[in-house]
């Protein structure tokens, strides 16, 4: 049984100190709202939220719940403190964290005279920095210089749903808990011991950035079903079904599938049936803004890399990688043939490594497409790592391959490394590689 503190009694607060409660811990709730403090010393709820209210009476009933607006006596009572506290969008969407601010140096005020280590847990949502930047610095300056309690920070966002809080609460995707430390992760553990989810220990900018991934990716899930609805409208396609069978694809739809860190998209399928899709969409007057984005987006990647390069103000550059991705001979569309361009284009003078598209090997369409298309670019193929590697004062990692890892291990301290699989190649490289 730990000693918890609750500070912020809206939907997160209210639902976290009742379920924390009910798992047996002793857990204290704090709000500057009088009104709100009282509700809950009521056994009532302050909020409409299904099955709270319930829980509310049985846990204030039981005394393992209390509400108040002293954060001497919460933080008295407890040896951990979770900030629950609003951080709402100021109207250029900037978060407003000053309800962080006030919290944390209240905390911190009231942990001056104390000598036992206290954990401080920040839950609500903040983007990635705000608890180096924000909650740590308030906590400190609260405490002040002669505070001779060990503070721990952590954060832990909820994801929960307003409606279905309480069984999201019991049953999350995930605990996830950023800390530097593992100490507060330890005591997080067993403060959610009885919960039915993995426990997912991060960095603490990680966790803050996860929250918003999440909802950002819900965002476009509706958005998505939403355009693909008017496009189906405006086919004569039901909608409802169409989704309904798209969704029972779980090895590429609804999976983690296409949702790994890396270049741009390319190959014969995406770009033409995307661009398909909205012409056929335009010639009904439907126009989904959010399915019109994509390309332009991809592109915004390609120039990117581009720009990452050249602003190293190095001319030679080794490319490894020409297909669109690993595991095949296929130009079309690549997105790294277009970097490849590019460069060229703005006078670099560039090597490229693809085993899978020497062009001694090709026939067919993808040789036609090399000879007519690109056939400046069959020109520039290395054999192997160690020719681009003479070459390049910049490396640039297109994709991943025993090519990749050959070429890192091999580059040395004077060699620009452009990492545009944004890291999962480094993993490959042979221990020693350069960075």
């Amino acid at each position: 049984m730990l000693r918890v503190s609750v500070f912020g009694l809206g939907y997160v607060g209210c639902v976290t100190a009742a379920s924390l409660a009910k798992a047996g811990h002793e857990v204290t709730g704090v709000d500057t709202n009088e009104d709100k403090v009282a509700i809950v010393n009521r056994g009532a709820s302050p909020l409409v939220e299904p099955g709270l209210g319930d829980l509310l009476a049985a846990m204030v009933g039981a005394e393992r719940l209390k509400a108040t607006t002293s954060t001497e006596e919460a933080i008295e009572a407890s040896d951990l403190a979770l900030i629950c506290v609003g951080t709402p969008s100021r109207p250029n969407g900037q978060l407003e964290v000053e309800a962080v601010v006030r919290v944390a140096w209240a905390i911190g005020h009231a942990l001056r005279h104390r000598v036992e280590p206290f954990t401080v847990v920040l839950r609500s949502t903040v983007l990635p920095g705000t608890t180096e930047r924000v909650l740590t610095p308030n906590l400190l300056e609260g405490a002040g210089p002669h505070c001779q309690c060990r503070v721990h920070v952590a954060v832990n966002p909820e994801f929960m749903r307003e409606g279905s809080s309480l069984a999201d609460f019991a049953r999350p995707p995930f605990t996830l808990v950023g800390s530097a430390d593992p100490a507060p992760a330890s005591t997080l553990r067993s403060l959610y011991a009885g919960v039915e989810a993995p426990f997912v220990h991060t960095a603490i900018r990680t966790a803050e950035m996860i929250k918003y991934v999440s909802n950002a990716f819900h965002a476009v899930k509706v958005c998505f079903a939403n355009e693909i609805a008017d496009v189906c409208a405006a086919f004569g396609a039901d909608a409802q079904e169409v989704m309904q069978t798209f969704l029972l694809d779980r090895k590429l739809s609804v999976s983690e599938a296409y949702l790994r860190p890396g270049f741009a998209f390319g190959g014969s399928c995406l770009p033409k049936d995307l661009r398909a899709l909205l012409y056929a969409a335009r010639t009904a007057d439907v126009l989904p803004p959010m399915l019109g984005t994509i390309l332009p987006s991809n592109e915004a990647q390609v120039r990117q890399a581009v720009d990452a390069v050249l602003a190293t103000r190095k001319r030679r550059v080794g490319v490894v990688g020409l297909s669109f991705k690993e595991g095949t001979d296929d130009l079309r569309e690549s997105p790294l043939v277009a970097l490849v361009e590019a460069l060229i284009g703005k006078g670099c003078d560039v090597r490229v490594l693809d085993e899978s598209v020497s062009v001694a090997r090709l026939v067919g369409a993808n040789r036609r497409y090399i000879e007519e298309q690109i056939p400046h670019i069959a020109s520039l193929m290395c054999e192997d790592a160690g020719q681009l590697l003479a070459h390049a004062e910049v490396l640039v990692i297109g994709k991943l391959g025993e090519e990749a890892a050959l070429a890192l291990s091999g580059a040395g301290a004077h060699q620009v490394i452009v990492d545009l699989t944004r890291g999962a190649a480094r993993k490959l490289a042979r221990p020693g590689a350069a960075a």
